[in-house]
């Protein structure tokens, strides 16, 4: 292992092993211990008490966060010529049919989300081989596929994110960038963690919210008391 730099030995120094911070101390200190030259990402990991094996205990869904991801995401409308305009209007960076189709069957993914409507899920089938192992395929459950093209697009423009708990029992997702103010990174993580509380499924048995850990791209994970997030401090 390589020896630790000047700012991770001072990070490490701010972080008090086995401790589980507030979340408004997790929120303050996150943003301490992170020396990166960029805006790095700030992620959650959240561990539930389920077993994703199960159909009956898999977590997935959507959530809005109040301040966005503060990422940028490059959507692409696929609809009708009639619902072009107003999905060009709420912000899509393409927009079409049939030529965006063509490009994808070609090897082109170069989009974070991509939207369409029910009547166009025959034609976006052939490209499962494509979209599937990159995460782009559109999908009821996660809004994008819906009449409402331009509102989908919106919604996502503005922070709307999907999640879904992996094979290990875990939620990871962005919740922001470090440039944030702590209020906003509160903010985005109670939202967050409220959803998924909302979803525990009816056959997890035992404790729910197992762990979670807040942390920046390159920084450690910072231990989260769950009960803090429900406190208005």
């Amino acid at each position: 292992m390589g020896k630790l730099t000047k700012n991770q030995k001072l990070a490490a120094a701010k972080i008090e092993a086995g401790k589980a911070y507030s979340l408004k101390e997790a929120a303050e200190l996150v943003k301490e211990i992170t020396f990166t030259k960029f805006d790095a990402s700030l992620d959650i990991d959240v561990r539930l008490g389920v077993d994703p094996r199960k159909a009956n205990q898999m977590v997935r869904g959507v959530v809005s966060l109040p301040h966005g991801t503060g990422k940028v995401v490059r959507v692409l409308a696929l609809c009708t010529p009639d619902a072009e305009a107003a999905a060009k209007e709420a912000g899509a960076d393409y927009v079409g049919l049939d030529e965006y189709i063509e490009k994808i069957k070609g090897g082109w993914t170069d989009v974070d989300v991509i939207i369409t409507m029910p009547s166009i899920m025959g034609k976006i089938g052939a490209l499962g081989r494509v979209l599937g192992p990159r995460g782009l395929m559109p999908n009821p459950k996660s809004g994008t596929v819906t009449m409402d093209v331009a509102k989908a697009v919106r919604e996502v423009k503005q922070g709307k994110i999907d999640f879904k708990v992996d094979k290990t029992g875990i939620v990871h997702t962005s919740v922001g960038k470090v440039s944030f103010s702590t209020d906003a990174i509160r903010d985005n993580v109670k939202e967050f963690v409220s959803t998924i509380i909302k979803l525990k499924p009816a056959a997890a048995k035992g404790t729910y919210i197992k762990s979670i850990y807040l942390s920046s791209t390159m920084s450690k994970g910072i231990k989260i008391d769950p009960k803090s997030i429900d406190e208005n401090v």
